[in-house]
């Protein structure tokens, strides 16, 4: 790896540092300048922009998660198993890249209207995915609702929500721990039905 792009993924690790602690808003370049003992001249030979720096932790962390999303989903034939596997590829993914996840949740206003084109493109697609699978239950008789797409925000809620609290450094045992999410949202989709 060249000099040039090594000083540039560790200008990407600190800037995730710095946003997933301070925020998008509380971190400035010269903050970023200073974590890495660089300059501010530093940082933007390599980003034009806090925000191009945001697009590139974007680019490197979340935006292939919905691909991850459809090979998991359809994966299987069973209706069931491939809404596990969903949910289950979801969690695993995003505990991979927690801080990126965490970034793209809390500070989406402070974007420009580019920013937040991109950010809402992401979590549309991933919407979709689960309003797809979602479907597919439905059609099997395993879904208790007409209204998917409340469902499917339901569920992603509760996987947002843990991917934003959870203590990943003090759970000992992650798989336990997706699997009782798991059952949870197949609990609120399918109740009795399962």
């Amino acid at each position: 790896m060249s000099e040039r792009n090594n000083s540039k993924d560790e200008l990407l690790e600190v800037a995730i540092d710095l946003f997933a602690a301070n925020g998008y808003a509380g971190t400035s370049i010269r903050d970023i300048a200073k974590a890495v003992g660089r300059s501010v001249s530093n940082v933007y030979h390599h980003f034009h922009n806090k925000e191009d720096l945001w697009f590139a932790i974007l680019e490197y962390s979340v935006s292939g998660l919905p691909e991850k999303l459809r090979e998991a989903a359809y994966s299987d034939s069973d209706p069931l198993q491939s809404f596990q596997a969903l949910i289950r590829a979801h969690l695993q993914s995003s505990v991979l890249h927690k801080r990126e996840t965490k970034i793209f949740f809390i500070d989406e206003e402070r974007l420009s209207p580019e920013g937040k084109k991109i950010n809402r493109k992401i979590q549309k697609e991933i919407f979709d995915i689960y309003v797809g699978q979602l479907r597919i239950l439905q059609s099997h008789g395993l879904i208790r609702t007409e209204h998917l797409r409340v469902l499917a925000f339901n569920v992603l809620g509760t996987i947002n929500w843990f991917l934003r609290w959870q203590d990943f450094e003090r759970e000992r045992d992650q798989k336990e721990v997706y699997e009782e999410i798991i059952s949870f949202v197949l609990h609120g989709a399918c109740g009795e039905k399962l």
